[in-house]
């Protein structure tokens, strides 16, 4: 039996979630779409980061991107992950958005360790 599309989503918001809990050792957990606006990011726990879940077999990558960008607020660095089955969890951000994503991360990180 093949599982909804939307269940498939939430899970990968919920396992993703799991992986940024286990790397960076925050509160990450599925964000609240049904509850705001569409505009919420799917998985949060990373501060001024906007994640867009995709966990779908095939990747249309800019309209992925495009669509973290546009609900992403001016503060947040837009990134869109994702995972195939049997695959490796991807992050997938702009060249000029790494570096700042970086101190961002590097931030996370000391205040954890």
């Amino acid at each position: 039996m093949r599982c909804k599309p939307r269940d498939k989503g939430q899970r990968g918001e919920r396992e993703l979630a799991a992986e940024l809990r286990r790397l960076f050792r925050v509160e990450a957990r599925r964000g609240v779409q049904y509850q705001g606006g569409s505009d919420s990011p799917d998985v949060v726990g990373l501060p001024g980061v906007h994640v867009e879940v995709k966990r779908r077999e095939s990747l249309s990558l800019y309209p992925a991107m495009a669509q973290s960008i546009e609900d992403s607020g001016e503060a947040e660095i837009p990134i869109v992950c994702h995972r195939r089955n049997n695959r490796e969890w991807l992050a997938i951000v702009r060249l000029d958005d790494l570096p700042e994503l970086a101190v961002r991360l590097y931030l996370i990180l000391s205040e954890h360790a």
